[in-house]
């Protein structure tokens, strides 16, 4: 709880708190913490000085009343957490060049399903270009995200140089160029490797998703934790029909599916495939 001792540059009280919980729960199945009351203050109340609106309870009065139907965007990023890194999670990746270079030969279909800055799936391309011994691998990864700044970012895939210090030398060289003058210190995906990945924004609340599959490989990682059992059941089951029979799912480091799917088993660490009923039905279908 915030200190009554603080100063706060808008009221901001736990009724206010709530509806936000509310909102954003509805709008993107994320689950807030009591303990996110002084979090949520601080990034809204940007929001509340871009559009000049003086109280919490106002701006969420004119959200809901629909006063404001471009402002849900912006209040929807402000809540979203973007926390990536290149190759974050290493222990997935040798399992997913072992997986290409399984299916070498075959155009491969890869979802980065919260793709935030661009790291993980440019991770991901990396990863399908060394497997397979090219810059044009025959892949299709698809990059989405809820957040359409941070997929803006992705598609521009520029970074600060020291972003990719933990790459190796040679994976700097082959993968990106390095900026020069007023853009030194930064670094720019080369374009065979942002040809790879289509970005478009998504909501895995959505009844609908503007995706296809089959895939390959889905990527979801550090997205469920945000989520109830409730929300994490729906998406999983959601995913099961968009997998191919021996596709593989790979999940963060502190999500367990095995507890919310029944048509999940685990593969390797963090890193499942379908169960054999769950297979059967998928290749029953193709």
């Amino acid at each position: 709880m915030m200190s009554r001792d603080t100063v706060k540059e808008f009221d901001f009280n736990g009724r206010d708190f709530e509806r936000v919980r509310g909102l954003i729960y509805k709008r993107a199945g994320i689950s807030l913490a009591d303990s996110k009351q002084e979090m949520v203050y601080s990034r809204l109340a940007r929001r509340l000085r871009a559009t000049g609106i003086v109280s919490f309870a106002r701006y969420l009065d004119d959200l809901e009343a629909g006063r404001m139907p471009d402002e849900w965007e912006s209040f929807t990023n402000a809540l979203t957490t973007n926390l990536t890194s290149f190759f974050r999670e290493a222990h997935h990746f040798p399992l997913l060049a072992e997986h290409v270079k399984k299916h070498k030969g075959e155009t491969l279909n890869i979802w980065c399903s919260a793709s935030s800055t661009g790291e993980e799936p440019y991770s991901i391309a990396i990863t399908v270009c060394e497997a397979l011994g090219t810059l044009t691998p025959p892949v299709h990864i698809i990059a989405t995200d809820i957040d359409t700044n941070v997929l803006a970012t992705a598609a521009n895939g520029i970074y600060p140089l020291e972003r990719i210090e933990k790459l190796t030398a040679e994976q700097q060289r082959r993968f990106f160029l390095k900026g020069k003058g007023d853009k030194a210190g930064m670094v720019r995906a080369r374009p065979e490797l942002r040809q790879l990945i289509t970005y478009r924004p998504l909501n895995l609340l959505e009844e609908r998703w503007d995706i296809r599959g089959p895939f390959d490989v889905i990527f979801c990682r550090n997205v469920m934790i945000y989520f109830d059992k409730a929300t994490q059941r729906k998406i999983l089951s959601r995913f099961v029909p968009l997998m191919k029979p021996d596709g593989l799912l790979f999940a963060g480091h502190s999500e367990n599916f095995l507890y919310v799917s029944e048509s999940l088993k685990l593969r390797g660490k963090t890193v499942y495939e379908l169960d054999n009923a769950a297979r059967a039905a998928v290749q029953q279908r193709a």
